[in-house]
């Protein structure tokens, strides 16, 4: 069975994964989630807080264990991205849950300005302030962009944890190192695009998967945050991917 290390997105933290961890481990997978820097209980300055930063960490919880299915949502598709192609050889597969997927050089606001993305309702729903800048998703934001198919009770819940997100990963792009980029491109991909999402357009999903090269691609009715609104789905397409890819 595989070992899943699984990433969170924006605004989120370790917490978002644990409903999925349990049904992985019930399984027989091993999964583990963490925090990245600044997020939930990790206390990281905002500062020092970096796409780069992110990816260190992952490398870190890579580098505890065998290769694993590197698994990320939403923002976590940057951080997986750039911690893949800096330790490729830790990973197994990556699994990009309605997930940015950059192309070298693109940061994840250069994803949010490309066409297909158009009507992303995080970005409209945020606001941003502070020196670093720093980014916040309010309840009733949050159950728009991001809750809008889940149970309303559990998805209040989880709008009322969302943390503040700091700009800079945003911003800054995915760089491929030239040292590794031939074993980065060989690594088995796979995409789980959900076709009610308000923050990342099942169109945009389509055109990242598609340059991305991602087989297999599994399709989920639900939104932007499967963890929560169709959690056994989700824990089935991780399964599948695992047995296909890993």
């Amino acid at each position: 069975m595989a070992r899943f290390v699984l990433v969170h997105g924006a605004f989120g933290g370790a917490w978002c994964w644990e409903p999925v961890m349990a049904r992985l481990r019930a399984a027989g997978h091993e999964a583990e989630a963490f925090d990245l820097p600044g997020a939930g209980a990790d206390p990281t300055p905002v500062a020092s807080i970096t796409l780069s930063s992110y990816a260190e960490r992952v490398c870190d919880v890579l580098e505890a264990g065998p290769p694993a299915v590197l698994t990320g949502q939403s923002m976590g598709g940057m951080a997986i991205t750039q911690a893949a192609a800096n330790r490729p050889g830790h990973v197994a597969a990556l699994a990009y849950t309605s997930a940015w997927l950059p192309w070298p050089g693109m940061s994840l606001l250069d994803l949010t300005h490309e066409p297909e993305a158009a009507g992303d309702q995080v970005q409209a729903n945020l606001t941003v302030d502070g020196d670093p800048p720093v980014a916040r998703l309010d309840v009733n934001g949050a159950l728009s962009a991001i809750y809008n198919c889940a149970d309303p009770v559990r998805a209040r819940e989880a709008a009322a944890k969302l943390g503040r997100q700091p700009v800079r990963p945003f911003t800054d792009p995915f760089t491929l190192p030239a040292d590794r980029a031939e074993q980065f491109m060989a690594l088995p991909r796979a995409y789980v695009s959900c076709l009610r999402d308000n923050a990342i357009s099942p169109a945009m999903q389509r055109r990242m998967y598609t340059l991305a090269g991602c087989d297999p691609v599994i399709e989920i009715d639900t939104d932007h945050s499967p963890w929560l609104s169709a959690t056994d789905e989700l824990v089935a397409a991780l399964d599948r991917i695992a047995r296909t890819l890993a």
